[in-house]
């Protein structure tokens, strides 16, 4: 399950200064780790602020899952299901795009767990978090009473992510670290210090306040059954009621 009221308010977040600069951010790097991942269906689950991390993607049906309120899709439809129980077909999606939802989930194995049964074999999984060793990860302690988001969340460091990724037969590709500035809502400041972006690559990569982490899940059959790509996976999984479902398609 998540905390929707948190969510909610975290969507809120993304409209102030700091939450548009980490959003603007968040798209850039989506754009350059999904531009060479390819398969039928890609999927994003939940959408915090305006856009889509989507937009570069060579996928042409892309989907939103709204996670667990309908009051958070807004105009992209998508469709409404919890990030734990998702209303999609196993072994179906090729790519799924995953930013700041495990920060709000309850039990983030659990949401991992689930992303596997959806993901085709040879799949790929994209997280976006917050980094807990970081100016931010310094911020939430600070701030944690306020109980208001993004301090409100857990921040969970790269190591147990990976170590939950392996336990679900997952291999990690990439790491990133982005946004080396300190979390300000002054706009005319973080425009000064934006020369930590490129500072912080090269003197201290590790401290970053969001990172990316590409992953595959691995597949080794005994037997490899040869895929025939030209026929369309299932969506929608079987036993389910079937949501209100927009895809967008911008191919055939």
């Amino acid at each position: 399950m998540q905390d929707n009221g948190a969510r909610k308010l975290l969507a809120g977040w993304y409209e102030s200064p700091l939450g548009m600069d980490l959003l603007e951010m968040e798209r850039e790097i989506a754009d350059r780790a999904v531009a060479n991942l390819f398969g039928y269906y890609i999927v994003q689950m939940g959408c915090l602020g305006h856009g889509s991390l989507m937009r570069n993607s060579r996928i042409a049906s892309r989907i939103t899952v709204h996670l667990g309120d309908v009051s958070l899709a807004g105009e992209d439809a998508g469709f409404v299901c919890s990030a734990d129980s998702l209303a999609i077909a196993s072994d179906s999606i090729d790519v799924v795009i995953m930013p700041n939802v495990l920060e709000y989930a309850n039990n983030p194995h659990r949401v991992l767990r689930e992303v596997e049964r959806v993901l085709i074999g040879d799949g790929h999984l994209v997280i976006i978090g917050f980094n807990p060793w970081s100016l931010w990860g310094l911020a939430r302690i600070m701030l944690a009473w306020r109980d208001v988001p993004p301090w409100s969340g857990r921040f969970y460091g790269i190591s147990r992510i990976r170590d939950w990724l392996s336990l679900l037969d997952f291999e990690v590709l990439v790491i990133e670290r982005f946004f080396f500035r300190p979390p300000l809502q002054e706009r005319r400041l973080m425009k000064h210090l934006s020369f930590l972006e490129k500072l912080g690559k090269y003197c201290w990569p590790w401290f970053g306040g969001i990172y990316l982490i590409t992953a595959r899940k691995r597949i080794f059959p005994v037997n490899p059954i040869k895929l025939n790509w030209r026929e369309k996976r299932q969506l929608i999984a079987s036993g389910m009621v079937r949501p209100s479902l927009h895809i967008r398609d911008d191919g055939n």
